[in-house]
């Protein structure tokens, strides 16, 4: 299948799955919940305008520049977050509102077939014909029960209304961490061969900054200060730098080339970086004094010891002409010393496992983004983040210090991590 047709395939699939989508909240957000004509005919109206909006955004997020579009991007990402969790919400609560219907109906069904108890006139008898003899016995009287109607009404509304304000209390939150400025972590971490004069030598990693449409250069310059605030021996950027073009997007880049460390700031490859022109992006970095590790690597001295600080391309570059060749990175190196591998993805580590690497750095997988998205990230990668071992090769996965469309995080804050490499001698 060409390109294009996929692009078209995907194209034609969102707008399904928008469409579908819209309608299930139409009906539980909507008709559910009012009878009126106008609120149904505006939610229907509403609908189907988000089914086209939505695809129209994810789409110019992808070709525009998004410095132009950010005014239609940013609220169209901020509903399609909403919107997941619109539809987790209502999908958790669908069986438990079943449920509750089936029992509103079996007691409406026993009311309706259960007699009403009869007591008998104690009321004086009046003078007349039946003078001295007792009275029929009378129905006692008992207020109408609620309609069922109006119970499903009030089941339907409680739904809605816990559904919307939980969506919107969770994007929100959601989006002030993800927007936010990332958490610092130190992570200390033991490499056997390393000499003892390198004890404490700190890399500093931050990944996926995707500069787009909610990430700009304040972004960057933030990021900056927080990385030049750690002291850096080196500084690695795992991959993941942009959603845009070098051409779009360079000046929010800008703010790196004062990242100040003493061995100098490292770059490699993520698989966003493969959907605009690679080569253009790696230029630039090298224009702002950063070297991309492209298969290659570099001996590092350090207080008499040395490592060898590696890197690979991303999987995705097998796509591009750009595979990652951990031979050509690693051949002939002297094995007294450790290597240090960057790669964007976790999975490459059973590669790197294979080639005698002490550690391997990553991000990629944002530390699963937002519920329930923690749960999905295991199914394609080895570690969503933190340290991992693998045969003799460690591995650590930060969860980025920026995100994807949409930007949210809940339950996986954004981190720039500084990793103390430790002597075991």
């Amino acid at each position: 299948m060409s390109t294009l047709a996929q692009e078209i395939t995907v194209a034609g699939t969102s707008v399904v799955v928008a469409a579908a989508t819209h309608r299930y909240l139409y009906l539980r957000l909507v008709k559910n919940i009012t009878a009126s004509l106008r609120l149904r005919l505006g939610g229907q109206i509403t609908a189907v305008a988000l089914t086209a909006l939505v695809p129209a955004g994810v789409l110019t997020a992808q070709y525009a520049d998004p410095t132009r579009v950010a005014w239609l991007v940013r609220p169209v990402f901020a509903w399609v977050a909403c919107a997941a969790y619109l539809l987790l919400v209502l999908a958790v609560l669908e069986v438990p509102a079943y449920l509750t219907t089936r029992s509103l109906r079996r007691r409406a069904h026993v009311t309706r077939h259960t007699p009403a108890p009869h007591t008998r006139n104690t009321r004086q008898p009046q003078p007349g014909p039946a003078m001295g003899t007792s009275g029929p016995a009378v129905p006692a009287s008992r207020p109408d029960p609620p309609t069922m109607a109006g119970r499903r009404l009030v089941l339907a509304r409680s739904v809605a209304l816990l559904a919307t304000a939980t969506a919107t209390a969770t994007t929100g939150y959601g989006f002030h961490r993800g927007l936010g400025p990332p958490d610092i972590k130190t992570v200390p971490i033991k490499l056997p061969r390393l000499h003892p004069s390198l004890d404490g030598m700190r890399i500093t990693m931050a990944s996926d900054l995707h500069l787009g449409p909610f990430f700009g250069r304040a972004h960057t310059a933030r990021n900056v200060r927080l990385i030049n605030n750690t002291s850096p021996d080196i500084v690695a950027i795992v991959g993941d730098l942009s959603d845009g073009s070098a051409e779009d997007l360079a000046g929010h880049a800008e703010p790196l080339a004062r990242i100040a460390s003493t061995h100098g700031t490292y770059f490699v490859t993520g698989n966003h970086d493969y959907r605009y022109d690679v080569d253009a992006w790696i230029d630039t970095l090298t224009d702002f004094g950063i070297t991309t590790l492209r298969n290659t690597r570099n001996l590092i001295t350090h207080r008499g010891g040395a490592i060898d600080l590696a890197g690979v391309t991303d999987v995705e570059g097998e796509r591009h002409h750009d595979t990652p060749d951990y031979d050509k990175a690693l051949a002939d190196r002297d094995a007294s010393h450790p290597v240090v591998l960057l790669a964007h993805q976790p999975v490459q580590v059973h590669e790197s496992a294979r080639h005698d690497v002490d550690l391997q750095l990553s991000g990629h997988t944002h530390g699963g983004g937002f519920f329930p998205g923690n749960l999905l990230a295991p199914l394609t990668q080895p570690v969503t983040a933190g340290l991992a071992t693998f045969d003799t090769t460690q591995l650590y996965v930060s969860r980025g210090a920026g995100a994807s469309l949409p930007p949210i995080r809940v339950g996986a804050p954004p981190d720039i991590t500084v990793i103390e490499l430790r002597s075991a001698w």
